[in-house]
């Protein structure tokens, strides 16, 4: 070609299409603008596009991954991992739209623009998006029983009662139903045992982090242990086991600890945080401390009255049991401006309690 392109220049002193031998504008690759566009494609779109849905729950399979979308994110998706525009294009646009033929086949339809070398560029392509059934990861553990933890719920010194065993359930559920849920996050097995409740779960992590919930909402111990069940290439396959204890009391309850009643205020990790009830006293104790106390009057037994009548000193309220009108004490801390108080029946009278700011 160089000998050629050299007599042309001889010749007529200018560059030509080496393709048509045209003298018009040419492209960097030496092409006139109709040759150009002839071996110049803009975008390239496959015709069919294959993917794989979980037949059980629904998931799309993205990259090795399984996620939830609706059709629109889904068509989005693949639109993205299929689409491809030459690699000189600037000012590349994309439109589609899509149709669903039925619930496995989608017609897609995608218009691009853009330029190349200052000439614009458009194309129309027109795909099928079929959907295979498959089955997810989860959901295949899931049937065949798959676990990797055990979380043992008890409480210290007592069985748990079914009020607290819902409320201590009710903190994974919403753990599980994240904004973000992880699809490992699941229940193989639970049911009630012995002095408690037990719970297969299909994440260790899952296991964790509902541990250091429990003990951050209720207070209590974790304690972890692991036991190896096989080996997968050279490494140790285990299964955690989590036993979470919670506290026989929980945050208001009043307690008699070394001879003085204590109002429970807070949990830390090594123990709750007590209130004296008579004066502005407060205390760490740890959980070997708190299996010496005595249960005197729990927060479900306490009451809520409304203040009759007050002085600098004293209140007058309604017994919630006989409808008399009581005096009772105001306690420390009393600024005067509350209309009501808590109140306990402990050692045979009424007696008004501190305000505990865990149960404002």
């Amino acid at each position: 070609m160089k000998p050629l392109l050299e007599g042309n220049d001889n010749m007529s002193g200018g560059a030509f299409c080496i393709i048509c031998g045209n003298s018009s504008p040419l492209s960097s690759d030496r092409f006139c603008e109709q040759c150009f566009r002839k071996r110049t494609e803009l975008s390239k779109f496959p015709d069919r596009i294959q993917q794989n849905r979980c037949a059980k729950c629904n998931s799309f399979e993205l990259k090795g991954r399984w996620s939830s979308l609706t059709d629109e994110e889904v068509v989005e998706l693949r639109i993205k991992e299929n689409l491809l525009f030459d690699e000189r294009c600037v000012k590349s646009e994309v439109d589609y739209s899509f149709n669903i033929i039925d619930e496995r086949t989608h017609r897609i339809n995608v218009n691009t623009s853009g330029t190349i070398e200052g000439l614009e560029f458009s194309n129309i392509h027109d795909s099928l998006l079929q959907t295979s059934n498959a089955v997810c990861n989860s959901c295949a553990r899931r049937a065949g029983s798959y676990f990797e933890a055990t979380v043992q719920l008890r409480s210290a010194g007592r069985k748990l009662d079914s009020d607290e065993l819902a409320d201590l359930r009710k903190t994974l559920d919403k753990i599980m139903e994240s904004d973000d849920p992880n699809p490992m996050y699941f229940v193989t097995k639970e049911g009630p045992v012995t002095g408690g409740w037990d719970l297969q779960l299909g994440s260790k992590s899952l296991a964790r982090i509902w541990g250091r919930n429990l003990v951050k909402k209720f207070g209590g111990t974790v304690k972890e242990s692991s036991t190896i069940v096989g080996v997968n290439d050279g490494i140790d396959v285990t299964r955690l086991t989590l036993s979470y204890r919670k506290p026989a009391y929980t945050i208001g309850d009043v307690v008699r600890f070394r001879k003085e009643n204590w109002l429970l205020d807070s949990w830390q990790k090594e123990g709750p945080i007590i209130r004296r009830i008579n004066r502005f006293e407060k205390s760490g104790v740890t959980w070997r401390d708190m299996e010496s106390c005595n249960l005197i009057c729990s927060f479900k037994e306490q009451k809520e009255v409304d203040i009759l009548s007050r002085d600098s000193s004293a209140a007058e309220f309604m017994d919630p049991l006989d409808y008399t009108i009581q005096t009772v004490a105001l306690p420390y801390g009393d600024d005067g401006k509350q209309k009501s108080l808590r109140i306990g029946f402990i050692e045979g009278e009424w007696l008004a309690l501190p305000i505990n700011p865990g149960n404002k």
